[in-house]
């Protein structure tokens, strides 16, 4: 593992965000140092600075988090060192404690470490009064509450754009697979093409999972956002269509492995081959226009039917004794696909 890797991320953070984090810490040191005089408000810098995350829903998460871990770690060194005087391995004392409350109560990790830290700080700079525990408290909890005030005011993010991008290209990229075993099944290829076939096929899994954080990331940023409401009902739809492009992928990928690991020369021969690679140009078909009916598709194409194409079932002869199994498969996970693309299309 490259070491810088453990120190930077792949792109830069939005500039939006730093700022917010900025405004939100200057913000509070400021209020919390006119509120709570006589200390440098470092707790109140910390929570502000904490609390500003991606989304509204984070950051009261986190504004909860780092209150109660705050409160905990203060009312733990507090009373360790009313009844035991300031020493300096009351300090140790305190993280013990703090961490084995955390873990009684199943705290989670962030809370946790953040109640041990709070302890440490406070017996640190001086605990000396309960006074100065409230006093870190109230600063504290102005610092969280600026933290999520900014985050609310300064443009909560909406992540729509890059879920229905995503999603998008993951309709895209299924139809295109949907169309290389149309066009594969009814001709003779060679061993490199068939394997083409397969791994090209096998890139939809790490796609379709992208496309699902990508939803995910952008139902997180909804929340409690009040900018939220005008894209509530897109981001449905986009859920609805993941749901629906999500089984077609695993039958595309499962189509592809059963044709490449049943391929021969002579399974363009058979009549079933041609009428199903007919069926998966047709399926093909009704993906980009799933894909385009919900406006994910970045950029939609004209020769696209709005009519879907998988209108009739599919009658077969017989295949070969040879070929049954590959022909029984392909026909199976084909009646499985017509059956979620028909039915929400």
């Amino acid at each position: 593992m490259r070491m810088t890797a453990a120190v930077r991320a792949a792109k830069r953070a939005p500039l939006l965000q730093m700022v917010k984090s900025v405004v939100a810490t200057i913000t509070a040191w400021i209020l919390a140092g006119l509120v709570v005089p006589g200390q440098l408000p470092v707790f109140a810098a910390i929570a502000a600075l904490l609390v500003v995350q991606p989304s509204v829903n984070q950051s009261l998460s986190k504004a909860i988090e780092r209150s109660i871990g705050v409160i905990v770690g203060v009312v733990i060194a507090t009373l360790l060192t009313l009844l035991l005087g300031m020493h300096s391995w009351i300090v140790l004392l305190a993280i013990l404690v703090a961490l084995t409350i955390a873990w009684a109560f199943k705290a989670t990790a962030g809370t946790s470490n953040q109640v041990a830290i709070s302890a440490m700080l406070v017996l640190a700079l001086g605990a000396s009064s309960p006074d100065y525990a409230f006093a870190r408290i109230i600063e504290t909890l102005i610092g969280a509450a600026i933290g999520l005030i900014i985050n609310v005011l300064i443009v909560p993010p909406v992540l729509v754009a890059p879920a229905r991008r995503d999603i998008g290209l993951l309709g895209v990229e299924l139809a295109a697979t949907l169309d290389r075993l149309a066009d594969a099944l009814p001709k003779t290829n060679s061993p490199a093409r068939v394997l083409e076939i397969l791994l090209q096929a096998r890139l939809l899994r790490p796609m379709r999972d992208a496309a699902e954080a990508s939803l995910i990331a952008g139902e997180e940023s909804l929340a409690l956002n009040p900018r939220g409401g005008a894209h509530r009902v897109e981001l449905a739809q986009l859920r609805t269509l993941l749901d629906t492009l999500t089984p077609v992928v695993t039958q595309a990928i499962g189509m592809t492995r059963a044709y490449v690991d049943h391929y021969d020369d002579t399974i363009s021969d058979e009549p079933a081959a041609r009428a199903i690679a007919e069926q998966l140009h047709r399926a093909g078909h009704d993906v980009r226009l799933a894909v385009q009916v919900a406006e994910a598709s970045p950029e939609p194409e004209a020769f696209t039917s709005a009519i879907p194409a998988l209108t009739a079932p599919l009658a077969v002869v017989a295949p070969s004794s040879d070929h049954w199994i590959l022909i029984g498969s392909l026909l199976e996970d084909l009646r499985r696909m017509r059956a979620t693309l028909v039915g929400e299309v």
